[in-house]
């Protein structure tokens, strides 16, 4: 008797891959982030990398990390979750769960919220340290807003383009 496939990717592994994926389409040459929405029947409704808003070139504006704050990246990129918000096919984000590379800064922590998202499933909390960070951890206790962190069962998982 032949039965189902064995090893296949859970929902987490399966939106946190989109997620990863997204973050590939991200120019940026130090923080390739990315962000996938999923609704409570695991339909993707968003998704969105870290990058310059849309008529900002990618070519004129710095990319830099340090240095004058008009001549670094930081005050022109948008981060992956609000554009996977702003991307969402629906307005009603409600009861929606949101994956992300790194744990989401202040700011994206307020969209989140303010858009209905009832869990954040992240896979890296590196700058768990910094200010942005434990300000959004505040406004996510404070809102009842869940927050996990992702645990893989697996190391990787291999997109072959030949595989069909």
């Amino acid at each position: 008797m032949v039965g189902k496939r064995t090893n296949y990717l859970s929902w987490d592994e399966y939106f946190m891959a989109v997620a990863l994926l997204s973050g590939q389409r991200s120019k940026d040459p130090n923080t390739q982030v990315g962000a996938c929405v999923a609704n409570d029947q695991n339909k993707i409704v968003g998704v969105g990398y870290n990058g310059f808003p849309w008529g900002c070139s990618d070519d004129v504006l710095p990319w830099a990390r340090e240095g004058d704050w008009l001549d670094t990246k930081y005050p022109y990129v948008c981060h992956a979750e609000l554009n996977a918000v702003l991307n969402s096919i629906t307005f009603d984000l409600r009861r929606c769960r949101i994956y992300v590379a790194l744990f989401p800064c202040n700011e994206c922590t307020k969209v989140i919220i303010q858009a209905g998202i009832n869990e954040i499933i992240y896979l890296s909390d590196k700058y768990k340290d910094t200010d942005s960070v434990r300000a959004a951890k505040i406004m996510l206790d404070k809102s009842q807003t869940a927050y996990r962190r992702f645990t893989p069962s697996r190391d990787t998982v291999l997109i072959d383009f030949r595989a069909v």
